[in-house]
């Protein structure tokens, strides 16, 4: 499977992902500002784009899913118990998707918000904002549906992973470099603790010094309800 990491500016990151035989394609975590961007990337690669894919609901930007999947009428893919409207295809940890001849899998891991999933390919895992790389830890667990001990829980899922997995993350500060799983086994300080009370600590110490989440108000509304509001503060 053959990756592409689409953004230009901003921390969110959006994957585009195809078979290179069949030109058969899905992005991953797209953002609503930069559609029109991915449009012209996918029509100039000359892909067929088969899905979007979510990690999970979004609370820090207004997802591209469901304006994507209506403009080239392909699937919007979601984990099963997510509350975003506009879903068209479910899936759960039995679901199998063929792009091409590739194949995706996908690992529920609630934590950073209830319906967070692994979308897992034969050479990438991509982690949303259930894990980042290195120092960056893991994502805040303060927000609507997230919560600590489950996220903590899920960490095990990681085990199941081929460690040569390169880890594809949801946000990354400007210069951080994709590493694979069994590098951040070593580095990454969430993978290397041993209980529970040093990552509760890690998780307030890290929400105290994140703050308010700015475009939570109208980011999390759309992307439960499925409508892009006519008023897009930053756009």
């Amino acid at each position: 499977m053959q990756m592409v990491q689409l953004n230009d500016t901003g921390w969110a990151k959006t994957y585009l992902i195809y078979d290179e035989k069949s030109c058969k394609a899905a992005i991953i975590d797209p953002v609503y500002d930069f559609v029109e961007n991915y449009l012209t990337t996918i029509d100039e690669m000359e892909l067929e784009l088969e899905m979007c894919i979510a990690t999970h609901t979004h609370a820090d930007h207004i997802t591209g899913c469901f304006t994507i999947s209506q403009e080239k009428n392909c699937d919007y893919v979601m984990w099963h118990s997510t509350p975003s409207l506009g879903v068209t295809k479910y899936v759960d940890e039995n679901t199998t998707i063929l792009l091409g001849e590739q194949q995706i899998n996908f690992y529920h891991v609630p934590g950073h918000t209830e319906d967070s999933m692994l979308v897992v390919t034969d050479n990438h895992v991509f982690t949303g904002d259930f894990l980042f790389t290195g120092e960056g830890g893991v994502g805040r667990d303060d927000l609507p549906s997230g919560r600590m001990q489950a996220h903590w829980d899920s960490l095990k899922v990681m085990k199941n992973l081929d460690g040569s997995l390169l880890v594809c993350t949801g946000h990354e500060a400007p210069g951080v470099e994709m590493q694979t799983l069994d590098w951040n086994n070593e580095h990454n300080p969430i993978l290397c603790m041993s209980d529970y009370t040093e990552f509760e600590k890690w998780q307030n110490d890290t929400t105290a010094q994140l703050g308010y989440v700015s475009k939570i108000k109208v980011a999390l509304p759309a992307n439960l309800f499925g409508e892009v509001p006519e008023d897009i503060p930053w756009l």
